[in-house]
């Protein structure tokens, strides 16, 4: 039999120096959603395939690991934290008074095609704040991101906040199909202007409507963008979600950490389940975002419970890149127990 001494395509082994960073800078996070009261939760590695289903709003099921078990049932490995937290949380917490602060640590699992290479299997550590729809809740958690990153050793970074909000009530007022949302979503998503403007040449809509959306893909930047959103914003709803927007920003700035902050309504995350702010942090020396969250305020009803909720998380593996070709070095003085993250 022949031996095999490497790994599958998407998947790699992390050993050594490496590995020692790896569990020191997960340890350093780790004590940061402590300080914040999170408290730590761990689900399967895999579930039944209703928590990632087309209903829930997550990845696309061809972008699944998917097998059964003996008795027939579809099997997914876990491509995302927040419904299977959802999930467990309308489970364990149904009795418990909200709001409540989970915070995990592990593996995801999604079938990229080969040529993004993309790694398949990816660490995340993150958070859920399940059960407080305020303002107040959005701002602690991208506090969190932009305390992490600092904690990391990073100093250029930007948080960059959109409002799917916004989006979505323009969609709703131009009477907009699945179909045609879809595609003008991954135009606007991609910043492909000339797409989005064959796309809107094609409907029927108001001249107000149509450069609303043809404004998006270029509506991102410092905060002067909320007065731009605003001359755009012609129904309640687009309103509501620049003032929330606009109070996130003041909030953060009290904090004085609105230098990390940026602001972009061309983001449009193809996981469906958000329905207020989404954010992506960036950083120099990759081009992925190394940390990714927002609001879901549906989510839980899918698992019998509903409750707002917002959560983040950063995937170890973009942030340990973007550490390493920066030249920030990871404090590896203090043995480190596996069993302490």
């Amino acid at each position: 039999m022949q031996r095999l001494f490497h790994t599958p395509e998407g998947v790699r082994d992390v050993y050594g120096s490496e590995c020692r960073q790896k569990r020191a800078l997960q340890k350093k996070l780790h004590g940061i959603f402590e300080k914040y009261n999170y408290q730590d939760i761990e689900t399967p590695t895999f579930e039944y395939f209703d928590v990632f289903s087309k209903e829930v709003g997550t990845i696309p099921s061809k972008d699944l690991y998917k097998f059964f078990d003996r008795e027939g049932n579809t099997l997914v490995l876990r491509p995302d934290f927040t419904p299977s937290i959802a999930r467990a949380a309308a489970m364990y917490f149904e009795e418990t008074d909200m709001p409540v602060r989970l915070c995990y640590q592990g593996s995801t699992f999604i079938n990229n095609s080969s040529y993004q290479g993309r790694l398949k299997e990816s660490t995340q550590m993150g958070v859920e704040f399940i059960g407080d729809s305020d303002v107040t809740a959005d701002v602690e958690v991208i506090s969190m991101v932009i305390e992490m990153l600092l904690s990391a050793g990073l100093t250029e970074f930007q948080v960059s906040i959109g409002q799917v909000e916004f989006f979505k009530a323009l969609i709703e007022e131009a009477s907009m199909d699945e179909e045609t949302t879809e595609k003008l979503r991954s135009l606007i998503s991609s910043k492909n202007f000339f797409g989005v403007e064959e796309l809107l040449d094609g409907l029927a809509l108001r001249d107000g409507l149509k450069e609303a959306f043809l404004q998006l893909p270029q509506l991102f930047g410092s905060v002067e963008v909320l007065d731009q959103a605003r001359l755009l914003a012609n129904n309640g709803r687009s309103r509501e979600a620049i003032v929330r927007l606009s109070t996130i920003y003041r909030l953060l700035s009290e904090k004085g950490l609105e230098h990390y902050v940026s602001f972009d309504f061309g983001m449009l995350s193809k996981y469906r389940y958000y329905t207020g702010i989404i954010f992506h942090a960036y950083t120099y020396g990759t081009g992925e975002p190394i940390a990714k969250g927002g609001r879901y305020d549906s989510l839980m009803e899918h698992f019998g419970k509903p409750e707002p909720a917002v959560g983040f998380g950063i995937t170890m593996e973009q942030l340990m890149i973007a550490m390493s070709r920066q030249n920030i070095k990871t404090d590896e003085s203090k043995e480190v127990d596996p069993c302490d993250i």
